[in-house]
């Protein structure tokens, strides 16, 4: 079973790795995890030619690698094998591609529980992605 979660470094995405790696240890078969990070980078693309070149990914790959670490250090310590992906771009379609190329079972994702009226407002990760994906998605709180 491939297994791809969301990662964003906040205190629901780790819960979602934590389900993750349980429901890991109940299967059979041995699964694989995939953590994806996501940047919007949109908003900052005007600065791209006033850095060193690549310097906006630079960035957005320190940000990545230091949200993922705690989370990696979760599976090694489980032994679940995993790898990571990083990504800039609008964050659902980044995943949803993400998901779909990779032809995973299932997408696991922290919900941070907002208000009803934030979401309605604002719209959710989580919501969006349990609406468009094409593999079931877990929203662990």
């Amino acid at each position: 079973m491939k297994i791809l979660i969301a990662i964003d470094g906040s205190k629901s995405a780790q819960r979602a790795v934590k389900y993750a790696i349980d429901l890991a240890q109940q299967l059979t078969a041995q699964p694989h995890i995939t953590l994806v990070t996501v940047h919007d980078d949109t908003g900052l693309r005007h600065l791209a030619n006033r850095l060193p070149k690549d310097g906006l990914e630079d960035y957005f790959r320190e940000l990545s690698e230091r949200d993922l670490k705690p989370t990696r250090k979760l599976l090694d310590k489980a032994g679940v094998p995993h790898d990571m992906v990083i990504k800039l771009g609008h964050v659902v379609e980044e995943i949803l591609s993400t998901a779909n190329a990779g032809k995973f079972d299932m997408l696991v994702v922290g919900s941070k529980g907002r208000s009803g009226l934030s979401d309605l407002v604002l719209g959710s990760v989580a919501q969006r992605l349990s609406a468009l994906a094409r593999q079931p998605v877990v929203l662990v709180k």
